[in-house]
Order: C-alpha cells, then sequence, then structure tokens
C-alpha cells in the first residue's frame, strides 16, 4: 500500500507566490545563487540557497549557512510571505508548460515505506549530499523540498478521487522559464479520507527525482526514533501517464588517446554507423557529433542484454560499449572528463561545445521512459547516473512540511 496524510502546510501567498516559489536548490551554484538572491528579496533560495547569502569563506557546509536558513524561514512567517493552513489538508500542484500539463498531489508518505522499499528508487545516493539535506532539515525542523514521486497511472479511484475532490485555488503564476505553476488546496474531510483510502490501494510509488531528499528524510526520522511528523516525508505524487523525461547527454573532453581513424573503427565495431540527424530517431539509436558531423548509431544486436532492464537503456549500452571500454570513462560519476548536459539544453549545446574544442565527441540520447523507469525500479535495480531530466521542474518553496509539531 501507499500510505499517505494530509499536513498543515507552509506556504506562500497568493501576493507573494510569483516571486516566492524558486528554482530547485541544486540547479543553482552559489554564485548564482548568490545574484538570484540579490536580484529578489522574496526568493525561496534566502532558504534553501543561504550559502549565497554569507561569505564565500564560510564552507557551503559549515552549521552557519544551516543556521541561517532557519533565520530565514523565520523571517519569511513573521512578515507575512508565507502562512501556514490551519487544517491538514493535501495540494494539488499543476505546471503547465508546451502546451503539456502535469497536476501533482502534494501530500506526506511514511519514511517507513521508504525503507521498507515500498516507495521505489532506482538510483544511488552520495553521503556527503545526504548530509547536506540531514542539516538543512535538522537545522529547520522542517522539509522544504519535494521528493518527486510517481504512480502507475491504473487506478481509477485515485484518479476519481482527485479530479472530483473540491479543490480551492491558491495562486497561480508563470516563471520566467515559462512554465505555469497552480497551487490549490484540499481540506474536506470527505475528500482528504477518500484520497488517503485511493492512494492506500497503490501496491507502490516510485522516487522520479529527490533520492537524496527521500534519503535524508529517512536518517532524520531515524535520529528522531520516528516521532510525530518526522516520519513522514514532503513529496509530490505524480501519475506517470502525465510524466515527460528529457534526455541526459553526454560530453567527453578527449578521445583518450585514439586517432580520429581508431576512434571510428571502434565506434564501428560495436555500432552500425550512418549519417544521422542531431535527435535519434528512436529508442535504440544515439545521435554522435563528431569531426563536424552526426552520425546515427545503432548497436549490434549481440551488444544489447536481451531481458535486461538496466543493460538494455541506451544509456547503459553507451556506456558498456563505448564510453567505458574504448573512451576510458570507467566511472561516470567521478571522472572529469565526461560531462553531462541536460537535455533541455538541445543537441545545439553539443555540438558548439565541440566546435569550440570543449569536448571532442558528443553523444544525444533517446530519452528514457517512464516505463523503463518502473520496470528498472521493480527489478530493485539501479540505474546509471544522469539517465533522466525531468521537466518541467518541481520549484522549492510551493510548499513546506514542518517536522517539529504532529
Amino acid at each position: 500500500m501507499a500510505r499517505i496524510r494530509p499536513f498543515r502546510g507552509i506556504r506562500p501567498t497568493a501576493a507573494t507566490a510569483p516571486d516566492l516559489i524558486a528554482p530547485p536548490y541544486d540547479t543553482l551554484d552559489r554564485a548564482e545563487a548568490r545574484a538570484a538572491i540579490a536580484a529578489n528579496p522574496l526568493t525561496f533560495l534566502h532558504v534553501t540557497r543561504s550559502d549565497g547569502l554569507l561569505p564565500d569563506s564560510v564552507d557551503e557546509h559549515d552549521p552557519a549557512i544551516y543556521a541561517e536558513a532557519r533565520r530565514q524561514l523565520a523571517r519569511f512567517r513573521e512578515a507575512g510571505w508565507v502562512v501556514q493552513d490551519a487544517a491538514p489538508s493535501y495540494y494539488l500542484y499543476r505546471q503547465t508548460w508546451r502546451g503539456r500539463t502535469q497536476t501533482g498531489l502534494m501530500a506526506t508518505c511514511a519514511v517507513a515505506e521508504y525503507d521498507d522499499n515500498t516507495i521505489k528508487r532506482h538510483e544511488l545516493t552520495r553521503p556527503d549530499k545526504e548530509k547536506d539535506r540531514v542539516d538543512h532539515i535538522e537545522a529547520l525542523d522542517a522539509q522544504t523540498g519535494l521528493v518527486f514521486l510517481a504512480w502507475r497511472d491504473t487506478s481509477a479511484e485515485a484518479r476519481a478521487a482527485l479530479a472530483e475532490a473540491p479543490a480551492a485555488p491558491l495562486w497561480e503564476t508563470t516563471t520566467p522559464d515559462g512554465v505555469t505553476h497552480a497551487l490549490l488546496r484540499i481540506d474536506a474531510p470527505a475528500a482528504v479520507a477518500r484520497i488517503t483510502a485511493a492512494f492506500a490501494a497503490l501496491p507502490a510509488l516510485y522516487v522520479a527525482d529527490g533520492h537524496h531528499r527521500s534519503a535524508a528524510a529517512s536518517r532524520v526520522a531515524a535520529a528522531r526514533g520516528g516521532a510525530g511528523a518526522s516520519g513522514w516525508f514532503l513529496a509530490g505524487i505524480f501519475p506517470d501517464s502525465e510524466l515527460e523525461i528529457l534526455p541526459y547527454n553526454r560530453l567527453v573532453k578527449d578521445l583518450a588517446g585514439h586517432s580520429p581513424a581508431a576512434f571510428l573503427a571502434a565506434v564501428d565495431a560495436a555500432f552500425h554507423r550512418s549519417p544521422g540527424q542531431p535527435t535519434p530517431a528512436g529508442r535504440g539509436e544515439i545521435s554522435m557529433f563528431f569531426a563536424g558531423e552526426w552520425h546515427a548509431l545503432r548497436p549490434h544486436p549481440s551488444r544489447v542484454p536481451s531481458g535486461d532492464p538496466v543493460g538494455s537503456l541506451d544509456v547503459s549500452v553507451l556506456q558498456d560499449t563505448l564510453l567505458g571500454p574504448v573512451l576510458g570513462i570507467a566511472n561516470p560519476r567521478t571522472d572529469t572528463r565526461i560531462r553531462f548536459v541536460g537535455g533541455i539544453k538541445g543537441p545545439g549545446a553539443l555540438e558548439a561545445a565541440v566546435q569550440k574544442g570543449e569536448a571532442a565527441v558528443g553523444f544525444v540520447l533517446h530519452p528514457t521512459g517512464m516505463d523503463q523507469l518502473l520496470a528498472v525500479a521493480d527489478a530493485n535495480l539501479l540505474m546509471p547516473p544522469k539517465s533522466t531530466w525531468f521537466e518541467p521542474k518541481l520549484r522549492g518553496g510551493v510548499v513546506v512540511h514542518p517536522i517539529d509539531a504532529d
């Protein structure tokens, strides 16, 4: 079952939301966060990237950073820029971008179900990034970052419970990136009970993005003995049918000592290569930009392990047949010779980088499908790093979950 419950969210008002909701904390570096904070006194980056308020001489993980985040959240509340709802509520977070809308249920999920893998994951986490989120939650006594979850859109009752619930509009705004965000609240007891029951009938939920935030919530709950609200974590739960994954593309700095001719010979040993386009024609094709030309790469059938939900992914085939054995990228998590480029930037970003000499070769992948992500998670396996890029991103500050009281 998928145990969820409503909560008394802390959220922006209709007047402050347009300036307050902010890009996710991990999409900006410190200099970018500082510039955004300087330009906008209401941005929630004051809370999620408080390192941008302190001198660079203060380490990004210094306790003073987290203490400043707590002070900023208190300041936002005292100023009335964010308010806390009186009744436990569910929220609908609706995003519209490029003619497509996705609507997530904002709720709290049971940490125990994350721990027992009822909430399934598909990525490894890094201890340093986990600790950063742990320290942030502990300092604020609140979770400020949504864990982006998906549910298999096969439950007519869950769909109906959400569609038929009386939802009060709270605010709507369009951010500079062209995404329209809207927040609605559901607090009618009957509607809340129906949604809770409908989701309890789902066999599982899936982490789409936010593995470090969910892992951090688990660590905080363990430290607090799972008491009260600490045993629940903030999530936006979206039907898989509404989600779109963009590719996560690759740039490699050099050819690991191979001549251009030797490199192409190695490519031809693993792939059928033909003149190509910047965007792959479909799943099973990779577009490569090399020596001023686009090439279409289709792996020889023997290079694609059948029945393997991880090994058969395009990103795995590229890594296992070319990036690793030919270009020497044994560990893409740590190797500085590879750079990952989110699909939002398009193939042109890779072509430009190669043309400028910033990289020797670029690879554009067909997006990993939601069906593939769910299959990997259901098999209790892990995807290669940087396999998925979700758009639009869930903004920071939309709703905060306090864990200092139940």
